[in-house]
């Protein structure tokens, strides 16, 4: 079983930064992907970022809209994974969920396998 748990989220004005927190607890990673969705009011769930567990930081994805402002990044000892957020804008309001895919890349949310509870994120103008 695999347990994930965000945490950062907040209340901030455009232009502020957060940084999310997701604690990832279960068997070994290897081959999995993590990643970043955020879904807003009334909004299907979007891709916003992922990452391999095994590989450097070569092998990332980044949706267009977050490119140049947000980095995922993870912690394979401490089983950490982040979510640095820079430029906030008001689109970026949103719930946002950690989750883990047993296989290889995709922005389909359907495909992952583990998700969190998520965490507020709300940007005002």
């Amino acid at each position: 079983q695999v347990q994930l748990v965000e945490s950062g989220g907040g209340l901030v004005q455009a232009g502020d930064s957060l940084r999310l927190s997701c604690v990832v607890s279960g068997r070994t990673f290897s081959g999995h992907y993590m990643a970043w969705f955020r879904q807003a009011p009334g909004k299907e769930r979007e891709f916003v970022t992922a990452i391999s567990w095994d590989s450097g930081n070569s092998n990332w994805h980044y949706a267009d809209s977050v490119k140049g402002r947000f980095t995922i990044s993870r912690d394979n000892v401490k089983n950490m994974l982040y979510l640095q957020m820079n430029s906030l804008k008001p689109e970026d309001t949103a719930v946002y969920y950690c989750a883990v895919r047993r296989g290889a890349y995709t922005v389909s949310p359907d495909r992952y396998d583990y998700w969190g509870q998520g965490t507020q994120v709300t940007v005002s103008s």
